[in-house]
């Protein structure tokens, strides 16, 4: 008791160990685990309460970083285009310093991509609002061609009753002609609106071009930060692990992006041509609607092929028919033969999942969050199915036997 009344209280390597604080990484482990139980529980109930608080959040933190992520979406597109043209170009230029063979095939990259989205917004775009404008002129004509065609099969079929038909199609056309023509004349306020926000448009196709030269042109120095990251909070043991996963995520992304849109790029124009020769009318604004709507795997061609039939309906029934078969054995040639081709292998999803990622990814961002969510969706089943072997392997349980 003497030797503790004489210790002095400013020299703390003297005091009793009970008397200070020692850390301890178990009880530090714990609390980690809770405090994240506890926010992931607070996020969970959140979303539950209020969904479309939630979905509006995300929609607004979305349009803030929007100009940010398309720019990292060309990016991650524009790569192995531009790691092609280096392959190319140090092939046959015999180009040896792979820095000026990077700047070249970058330079050639981005003006051959938006030399075609120019030749697009100069050619195409004012055939696709001419079409437009004479779809809507020809309603009337349409209207009474439909008409005599139900009354000339009266009158070669003379024993076949063809009132009901006939109501009906009397009943469901002046709607049908309503709504075309009231979507014709939202068309000019649509445009309009988008006209007062045009500047913001280009501002935002301008950051995202930006930002995508900047990420290419720093690809070594944004590879290294992420190691950085990894090395700074992963244990040393996941390090290569998790550098593989990344890399195997990106690949799924990038390959499916680029590959699906070459492969709809195709269809699109193999529909044209063949809505040409057989002298199918709006060839550019259907071929069109079918090429962009082909990036939705399985049920893109189906989405695509219902504007068309619809158009070519009203104009002439025996065509439309013409249509259907025609984007039948055209869907069959792309997903037997070309897709397999260019892909190399399906998106690994089954078919509920894709759809449950459309609804979702249309639902928080539209029309793109549905061209996205199919890529997106199979990375997180890639993670998730890592996840499973991971969990299967430490109770020695062998997947394939189950």
């Amino acid at each position: 008791m003497s030797q503790n009344r004489n210790v002095s209280p400013d020299d703390p390597s003297k005091l009793d160990k009970r008397q200070r604080f020692l850390p301890n990484n178990r009880y530090f482990t714990i609390c980690i685990y809770a405090v994240t139980v506890i926010l992931l529980g607070a996020l969970i109930i959140r979303v539950v309460m209020t969904p479309f608080a939630v979905t509006n959040g995300i929609k607004r933190v979305l349009n803030v970083l929007m100009p940010f992520l398309m720019g990292v979406l060309i990016a991650m597109i524009m790569n192995p285009i531009i790691n092609r043209f280096c392959f190319l170009m140090e092939k046959y230029l015999k180009i040896k310093k792979k820095k000026v063979c990077r700047i070249l095939a970058s330079i050639l990259a981005y003006v051959l991509v938006l030399g075609l989205i120019l030749i697009c917004i100069i050619f195409i775009v004012p055939q696709v609002f001419s079409s437009i404008t004479e779809l809507v002129n020809s309603l009337p004509k349409m209207y009474r061609l439909t008409t005599d065609f139900f009354n000339n099969l009266q009158q070669h079929f003379p024993n076949t009753d063809m009132s009901d038909i006939q109501k009906a199609v009397n009943d469901a056309l002046p709607n049908l002609i309503s709504t075309i023509r009231n979507f014709a004349s939202d068309i000019v306020p649509a445009i309009y609106t988008a006209s007062v926000s045009i500047v913001q448009w280009v501002l935002n196709a301008i950051v995202a071009l930006i930002v995508s030269i900047y990420i290419l042109g720093d690809k070594k120095g944004l590879k290294k930060l992420i190691k950085v990251i990894l090395y700074s909070f992963v244990p040393e043991n996941y390090i290569n692990g998790s550098i593989q996963v990344l890399r195997e995520c990106n690949n799924i992304f990038t390959n499916f992006m680029v590959s699906k849109a070459l492969d709809s790029l195709i269809i699109g124009c193999l529909c044209f041509i063949l809505m040409t020769i057989f002298d199918l009318d709006y060839a550019v604004l259907i071929s069109i609607v079918v090429g962009i709507t082909n990036m939705i795997p399985y049920f893109g061609p189906f989405i695509g092929a219902i504007p068309g039939f619809l158009i070519l309906l009203i104009v002439n029934p025996w065509k439309s028919l013409g249509f259907l078969v025609m984007i039948l054995i055209l869907q069959q040639f792309d997903g037997l033969y070309l897709g397999p081709k260019l892909m190399g292998s399906s998106v690994g999803m089954k078919p509920l999942w894709i759809i449950i990622s459309i609804t979702l990814g249309g639902k928080i961002a539209g029309v793109l969050g549905m061209f996205l969510s199919v890529p997106i969706g199979a990375i997180l089943v890639y993670l998730f199915n890592l996840l499973i072997d991971r969990v299967l392997s430490k109770k020695n349980i062998d997947r394939d036997k189950i």
